[in-house]
């Protein structure tokens, strides 16, 4: 096998690790001596082995004299987990091959450093671009220090969010649904507005084998939403996070008693303060969020700079109508020079439906 192959078979490994590595970023890794595979790992869990001691665990023989492929730079520093440097150096491998450079300041060239010191050959950026895409996430978390955030809808062809009569189920196919909730599962957070909750009272779980339920977030500046709302009747089994602009005392304190945490955040505008919330779901280990809407919270997330992805799927039908919801709401750009940038889509088909999956381009703020 060449090592674009055993790095690749790491990679497959990596992905094992989602939804539960987070907010750690996702690693393989693969042992190697005299042409044959001696032991593989990944990172599984926040706070369990990393995946070049998952490996070395796992080898079938001794490893000393082997190569080791790593879709990360092997981190340096003790934190959950002791050194991944340390547990390679003692191990007596020979060669390290290395797809991704870890960006964390706690690492960030130094376990390299660290691996050639020692005398191990190092190899740098072998599929390089396919590794980083690993984790954006991550990326992103450690050297911003706020949660990747994303935008998510389903329209159809013609652009529509939902039909006149205000009716949205449903737009997209089964598979396409399906798929929705592997990136509930994916991200950490799910964030949607009061209105969402006011007309669909949704639960905003998880609903896949295996998925992990996501940290509910919704933004209610005034604090509208009925105690009876299923988001809060049952915070206390799926963690619920409300952010309000005003002060209320006693609303506050219903809903922190039906185990739901409530921030105060209030802007110059009296809404909610996008970015100081992104530093408060930072402070609590949140390295991504998924929002799911309605058309005025997208274009407000849009307004405040703090998106980085956007997931949109297409569905195959044409509802029509001059009235139908779009999914971008708000004033809306003025030009075409003045939009939201978006980088080259990434297209997958579920079914009939198509997603398109987009970086957005940074620009100037805009006021909401």
């Amino acid at each position: 096998m060449r090592e674009q192959d055993y790095m690749r078979r790491a990679i497959s490994l990596a992905k094992q690790g989602v939804p539960w590595a987070s907010p750690n970023p996702l690693v393989g890794a693969v042992i190697v001596k005299d042409g044959r595979v001696i032991g593989e790992g990944y990172h599984a869990r926040c706070g369990e082995a990393h995946a070049e001691r998952a490996a070395l665990a796992a080898c079938t023989e001794d490893p000393v004299g082997a190569t080791v492929y790593v879709t990360l730079e092997p981190c340096c520093h003790q934190g959950r987990q002791p050194p991944c440097t340390q547990a390679l150096i003692e191990s007596g491998v020979a060669r390290v091959v290395i797809g991704s450079r870890d960006p964390n300041p706690k690492v960030a060239g130094r376990g390299i450093a660290q691996l050639r010191a020692v005398g191990i050959e190092v190899v740098e950026d072998v599929l390089r671009e396919e590794c980083e895409s690993l984790n954006r996430i991550f990326f992103h978390y450690i050297t911003t220090k706020t949660p990747y955030a994303a935008l998510k809808y389903a329209i159809t062809a013609d652009g529509k969010l939902a039909a006149r009569t205000g009716r949205s189920q449903w737009i997209t196919g089964k598979e396409a649904r399906a798929h929705v909730h592997s990136l509930r599962s994916r991200y950490r957070a799910i964030l949607v507005g009061v209105g969402t909750v006011l007309a669909d009272d949704p639960l905003l779980n998880c609903r896949m084998e295996g998925g992990r339920d996501p940290v509910r977030l919704v933004l209610d500046s005034r604090l509208r939403t009925p105690l009876s709302a299923r988001v809060c009747q049952t915070a206390r089994e799926q963690k619920t996070i409300f952010a309000c602009a005003v002060e209320n005392a006693e609303k506050c304190a219903q809903l922190r008693a039906l185990g739901v945490e409530v921030l105060c955040l209030g802007g110059a505008d009296g809404r909610v303060d996008w970015n100081a919330l992104m530093k408060e779901l930072s402070a609590r280990e949140i390295d991504s969020v998924l929002i799911e809407g309605g058309a005025e919270i997208q274009y407000s997330a849009l307004c405040a700079g703090v998106v980085q992805r956007l997931y949109a799927y297409v569905g195959a039908m044409l509802l029509g109508g001059a009235g139908a919801k779009s999914p971008v709401g708000g004033l809306g750009a003025p030009s075409p020079a003045e939009a939201f940038m978006l980088g080259a889509p990434e297209i997958e088909r579920f079914g009939r439906d198509v997603l398109l999956s987009y970086d957005v381009l940074t620009r100037e703020k805009e006021a909401f």
